[in-house]
């Protein structure tokens, strides 16, 4: 009867198509729209938008052969996004026991007009964060206990942002906001030391090096400032580019040299003391099979490690390119929007699709790579049980800690693997969706989730 039901029901809502072709637009459940249905986005949806099409295959030559992996060392502090100005944290002491030693909401979390789109920092013994409405928090990392709470949006906008980070350095915390603000707050008390106004959103988190700090605004313009006073020292605008992932990247600077990513795929070097262009690359490719992979963003810091600077776009491409001159080492296709991680002989890469890969730093060869997403992959949605859709969770990281590579995702887990063959260990149910990659402070890994609580993992 229920199989009879499920026919009838279907092959009215035919009829009604064809003789209208208007009313599918009105059919819950996107019925009978066909499989492209899905790719609009509505304000604040997060949905998969290239197609699952790329592999690496691991190389024959690489098979079965061990890589070296540096010990694991102690993290005293987490001034920006990616650890340090380079971005570059290669195995850390963290989360031995992976168990949750603390959890405590800090604001507001991803909504219709609000977005967590930055890591935590740390330093000092506090950690600091940005919740979805430009709250920064000070929490001590020990307890979890909050200890000041500021607002950094401008008197009389409580509406119009979303987006935005932090960094700390030197008892001071920076504070980039989808307000079109670049804050400094002190990292005792949270009070507004200097707040500078910019011409654009900031969605990414400020990079601090220095007597300077680094930030890339919505439209592709990378802007320094005076630390100490919030002057802005200088400015360089890339290629607008209005085609972005709802995750937003940071500078790296490493010597007199910062790198920017920007949404139109570049990868651009500047001397960090006056904004002068050294050099710039590509990261860009257009697939036969998704018009929707121009999107060419790299939302995933980039990396500088060895010399080198390692960097991934969400139009299919990574790169090993010299970070004085430019020059490609290798390149290898890889859609991701995860910042690498370039660890002793070895860098992993999580892709799109959720495939892991560990890749030889001197050529790109493929070690092996592994489908995090095996046993995950689900059917949801759909009406009287037809035209259910995919979901396959996102994931955010690696992070090397204690031996074990961690990685976390949209369906609220930990996942701890065996960083030499990339078989499971252990999983931690966290509870919320994780878009952002943890960081390590202290003997922990700290994480927010998608609904504004932030987790240590000790």
């Amino acid at each position: 009867m229920d199989r009879a039901l499920k026919i009838g029901a279907v092959a009215a809502v035919s009829l009604l198509m064809a003789g209208c072709g208007t009313i599918q637009n009105a059919l819950p459940f996107n019925l009978g729209r066909g499989p492209d249905a899905d790719a609009v986005a509505s304000a604040g949806e997060r949905i998969p938008v290239i197609a699952f099409d790329q592999s690496l295959a691991p190389s024959a030559a690489l098979a079965g052969r061990d890589f070296f992996l540096p010990g694991p060392q102690a993290v005293v502090s987490w001034l920006s996004a990616g650890g340090a100005g380079d971005n570059s944290v290669q195995h850390v002491i963290a989360a031995r026991d992976f168990t949750v030693g603390w959890r405590r909401k800090i604001g507001a979390g991803a909504g219709n007009a609000s977005r967590i789109m930055s890591p935590p920092v740390a330093d000092g013994g506090r950690v600091f964060v940005m919740d979805g409405q430009s709250t920064v928090s000070a929490v001590d990392a020990r307890t979890g206990n909050v200890v000041w709470r500021t607002d950094v949006r401008p008197e009389g906008r409580e509406r119009g942002g979303f987006g935005g980070g932090v960094a700390v350095s030197a008892g001071r915390v920076f504070v980039g906001s989808g307000y079109r603000t670049m804050t400094a707050l002190d990292a005792a008390t949270g009070a507004v030391v200097w707040r500078t106004p910019v011409d654009a959103p900031i969605h990414g988190a400020p990079t601090v090096a220095g007597a300077r700090v680094y930030v890339v605004d919505v439209d592709n313009q990378i802007l320094a400032f005076d630390t100490a006073t919030g002057q802005q020292v200088w400015s360089y605008r890339g290629i607008v580019e209005p085609a972005r992932i709802m995750l937003a990247s940071s500078p790296a600077v490493t010597g007199d040299t910062v790198i920017a990513p920007f949404s139109s795929g570049e990868l651009l070097a500047l001397r960090a003391s006056n904004g002068q262009p050294l050099w710039q690359r590509e990261l860009s490719r257009t697939s036969r099979t998704s018009a929707l992979s121009e999107v060419r963003d790299i939302a995933g810091r980039p990396v500088v490690s060895g010399g080198f600077v390692y960097s991934v776009s969400h139009s299919g491409v990574m790169a090993a390119v010299d970070s004085r001159s430019g020059q490609p080492l290798w390149q290898t296709p890889v859609s991701g929007v995860q910042a690498p991680l370039p660890v002793g002989d070895v860098v992993y890469v999580v892709s799109k699709a959720g495939e892991l890969s560990v890749l030889n730093r001197q050529d790109g060869r493929v070690y092996w790579t592994r489908d995090l997403n095996e046993g995950r992959i689900r059917q949801e949605g759909g009406f009287l049980g037809f035209f259910d859709r995919t979901v396959r969770p996102s994931w955010a990281g690696p992070i090397l800690a204690s031996n074990r590579l961690i990685l976390v995702n949209s369906d609220g887990e930990a996942v701890a693997l065996n960083p030499k063959t990339g078989e499971p260990l252990a999983t931690l149910r966290i509870g919320g969706a994780m878009y952002v990659s943890p960081i390590a402070y202290d003997g922990a890994l700290i994480v927010i989730t998608d609904d504004g609580e932030l987790v240590s993992i000790r």
